[in-house]
């Protein structure tokens, strides 16, 4: 298992998280190959997707000496993220801030990635030794959000996820962003045309970071 600083420097080289949200286990583990093999390479298994922990243990054993980093999404508690450290989590995220959840990734060296909306939950977060927070729901915070909590708060490092497309990642990049999360774009064609749309959806993302990251 990768130490902590390992792990974070490994999820910002790999910039795009996959927020997988499968209505079965075996859809879980498939969109989330499938993303990788695109060229996004953060997993990130969503609890709402049945047999997560499964999915995460599958993954990790899988993909282990890749570059692949598999983590769990939408944990709400901290037996709940217990449960995704000890099936292989290398990270952690919720859609808001739990300081539970915080103590627990601290225990187990693990990234915890909280979902905040305003400063207050941002300083709480960072009182707690989270270096990077999730700005989420992202399309309503909008893009500017980075920019303006980074006026009295520059330190904190800063992942949009919700409302990211192919038409604003550039701004949200512009803006400070740490990482950028994706997740319904990913899988806009899956129930239709199967999993190579993840994979086609995906490298889309990954050739457009690629293009940003030539024009900065």
């Amino acid at each position: 298992m990768a130490n902590k600083s390992e792990t974070v420097v490994q999820m910002k080289e790999n910039f795009l998280f996959a927020v997988v949200r499968g209505d079965s286990e075996q859809a879980g583990y498939e969109i989330s190959k499938a993303a990788y093999e695109g060229g996004v390479k953060n997993a990130e298994v969503t609890f709402s997707t049945p047999g997560a922990e499964r999915v995460i243990a599958r993954l990790a054993e899988e993909f282990a000496g890749t570059d692949m980093v598999v983590g769990a999404g939408t944990v709400l508690d901290a037996v709940t993220a217990r449960i995704a450290i000890l099936n292989g989590a290398q990270f952690i995220v919720s859609p808001t801030w739990v300081p539970e959840i915080a103590t627990i990734c601290n225990l187990y060296t693990v990234p915890y990635l909280p979902g905040c909306g305003s400063v207050t939950e941002v300083q709480r977060a960072l009182e707690a030794g989270c270096e990077i927070v999730k700005a989420f729901p992202g399309g309503l915070l909008g893009t500017s959000f980075i920019k303006d909590v980074h006026g009295p708060i520059p330190q904190v490092e800063i992942m949009p996820s919700g409302g990211v497309n192919l038409d604003n990642m550039a701004e949200w990049i512009n803006n400070g962003a740490w990482a950028v999360g994706v997740g319904s774009a990913l899988t806009k064609r899956y129930k239709q045309d199967g999993v190579e749309s993840v994979k086609e959806e995906s490298q889309k993302f990954a050739d457009k970071l690629a293009e940003i990251k030539a024009g900065k």
